[in-house]
């Protein structure tokens, strides 16, 4: 059985403890937060570099986790921060503009062997990478991970009513790009 949060963070504070508790914390969050960065960068192999990138960032600021949110919400926060990093390093390499970085995020997807999607599933893919990326983060949250908007509020720093009006704008978005492929 797993610790609560409280008895984990409790572990992870104490040096001899830290090391199996920051198991547990993978174990329990790895899954999540993949699909989290998956649905930004598209790309199997992307999404677990930026995860392992992500834990390496937790383990190493563990300390400096000061309990002002959940620790799901600091690890989420990490991601979603290590997901942009990664974003625009993959831009300013490419020195691409925005929509050729999400064309090359496309057809990643598309040549993803790991992709097992439908044709209404890619459709969808396609429509959110057309959202600007705080849309497309706003609705992913949202729509696949049912995160509510105040906790996306401490994970992102905007206010809860920016975020419904980002949501609200991708949902129009979204519609009339199924609607126009159709």
């Amino acid at each position: 059985m797993n610790p609560t949060e409280e008895e984990l963070l409790l572990q992870l504070s104490q040096p001899k403890s830290r090391s199996s508790a920051f198991s547990i914390v993978v174990r329990t969050y790895q899954e999540r937060l993949y699909w989290h960065i998956r649905k930004m960068v598209l790309s199997h192999d992307d999404a677990n570099d930026v995860l392992q990138n992500t834990f390496m960032k937790a383990w190493n600021g563990i300390e400096g986790f000061r309990g002002d949110s959940q620790f799901s919400t600091w690890l989420y926060r990490i991601a979603t921060n290590e997901t942009l990093t990664f974003l625009t390093n993959k831009r300013m390499r490419s020195q691409n503009s925005v929509d050729n970085v999400e064309e090359s995020l496309l057809q990643n997807l598309q040549a993803d062997n790991y992709f097992s999607g439908t044709d209404i599933q890619m459709k969808l893919q396609k429509a959110i990478l057309t959202l600007p990326e705080k849309q497309r983060l706003v609705f992913n949250m949202k729509y696949f991970d049912d995160i509510k908007y105040e906790e996306m509020e401490t994970i992102l720093g905007t206010s809860v009513g920016a975020l419904k009006a980002s949501y609200h704008y991708a949902v129009k978005k979204i519609e009339k790009y199924l609607l126009e492929e159709e």
